[in-house]
């Protein structure tokens, strides 16, 4: 019976000491630690109410962290949360690859509203997507609140706002962009069958109205777009090249009695060369 009363009470205060244990707070180092093992799996770390208290708002802490809070499940219906996210990790993935965390401890972190709805009441956000910065000391100002109703949240002006609060320049490096590659090997596989089939009528390149219609075309298209002013200049004399041979009309003509040569500007090239 003595012997049962001992055991029983070794195991009570053996879990009072384990409890205890949990409950005291890491130390910086402990922290830092745990918070780069998880950096290493996934630079875009997600954080619920217990991580956030622990990593975020409890001292010590000697790093900052970007924080970026959404709602992404779709029954929140929140369009641009998806967008936001993905420029959000754009910069995350660019700090990665130029920076390294002994350089400039510095931490990029999501809370989704269906994991940590405690951290939105508690901070008092009622909207999506919210990018925040919490400070290695301190609590966040105002200014620690990014502004995407006025600046918008491309991943170009997040960097910008995280160099104003933490003096880290992030150099963005986008994922390469395919779709445009894709479009022209469809336009070029498109002309190069049409060109194909028609390979024994030719006549409809040769005609004057049809390029009359590409001058005209291109060239307003190159003018909305604002590119750069040589293409435009490229641009047209092509075109001029092509309509004086259709026009077949003479660049030059010489006056045999004066010793002298005659050069022709016709109307759609000057008009046109004078425009742009």
């Amino acid at each position: 019976m003595y012997l049962k009363t001992i055991l029983c009470a070794f195991i009570v205060l053996n879990s009072f000491v384990e409890s205890a244990r949990e409950e005291r707070p890491k130390s910086l180092d402990q922290k830092v630690q745990q918070l780069n093992d998880l950096y290493q799996k996934k630079f875009l770390v997600k954080f619920n109410g217990p991580k956030f208290k622990e990593f975020v708002k409890s001292p010590p802490r000697n790093y900052s962290v970007i924080m970026m809070f959404t709602a992404m499940a779709s029954h929140r219906q929140c369009s641009i949360c998806g967008h936001a996210s993905d420029e959000f990790m754009i910069v995350a993935n660019s700090y990665r690859y130029s920076h390294r965390l002994t350089e400039s401890p510095l931490y990029f972190g999501i809370v989704d509203f269906d994991e940590g709805s405690d951290i939105f009441q508690a901070l008092r956000i009622n909207t999506a997507p919210v990018f925040m910065h919490f400070p290695a000391k301190g609590k966040p100002k105002p200014l620690d609140t990014m502004d995407i109703q006025r600046v918008g949240f491309a991943s170009e002006m997040i960097a910008k706002w995280i160099q104003e609060r933490t003096d880290v320049q992030i150099r963005i490096f986008r994922p390469p962009n395919y779709s445009s590659t894709l479009a022209l090997s469809v336009l070029f596989a498109i002309c190069s069958s049409f060109l194909y089939v028609r390979r024994n009528n030719m006549e409809m390149f040769f005609n004057k109205n049809l390029w009359g219609v590409f001058s005209v075309v291109s060239a307003c298209y190159l003018l909305s777009i604002k590119k750069n002013s040589m293409l435009c200049f490229v641009v047209i004399l092509f075109e001029y090249d092509f309509w004086t041979n259709v026009e077949s009309h003479k660049r030059a003509t010489t006056n045999a009695s004066q010793s002298t040569r005659h050069y022709y500007l016709y109307s759609q090239f000057f008009t046109r060369t004078v425009y742009c």
